[in-house]
């Protein structure tokens, strides 16, 4: 959703307009979410499922932690990876890692030693999705005092209850 661009930054707005797909798209209750670009042209069902396969995907912390991760870093080991990110079980690193790794994302090399080397690294379809990403960290970013003030607002109402 875009901010209303009649309003100042600092408060941001969502449109209450419904976005001009719906005129291309009648909309029902059971009519599948279609996307539209910042500059009106709608999206083909075709893109906007794989644009929420992606979402499903990535935007669980883990695979957003072990992203980041290996774009900071490069190449590394299974357990370096788990350290950087912390607070992630072997299970869940594993199964992560897995994930990236059939989508893409990461490569995983096996280096015949003994003990076995195992090295992942991003892709270059993971580093371009980290950039995409990134605006996330951006918006944030901006917003970061808004969100702050609206989380201890919540909190302040929950102590009150």
């Amino acid at each position: 959703m875009i901010p209303n661009k009649n309003k100042s930054p600092d408060t941001p707005q969502i449109d209450a307009k419904p976005p001009a797909a719906s005129a291309a798209r009648p909309s029902s209750p059971t009519s599948p979410l279609t996307f539209q670009s910042p500059d009106g042209a709608t999206s083909n069902p075709e893109l906007d499922q794989i644009v929420l396969e992606v979402i499903a995907k990535v935007a669980d912390k883990w695979t957003m932690c072990v992203l980041e991760v290996l774009a900071q870093h490069g190449v590394l080991r299974f357990t370096r990876v788990g350290e950087l990110v912390g607070n992630i079980s072997q299970r869940m690193l594993t199964k992560t890692l897995r994930q990236m790794e059939q989508d893409g994302f990461v490569t995983r090399t096996v280096h015949p030693e003994v003990p076995p080397r195992v090295e992942y690294q991003l892709t270059e379809l993971g580093y371009s999705l980290g950039a995409a990403f990134c605006s996330v960290w951006e918006w944030a970013e901006q917003h970061q005092d808004v969100l702050l003030s609206r989380r201890a607002a919540r909190a302040g109402l929950a102590s009150d209850a």
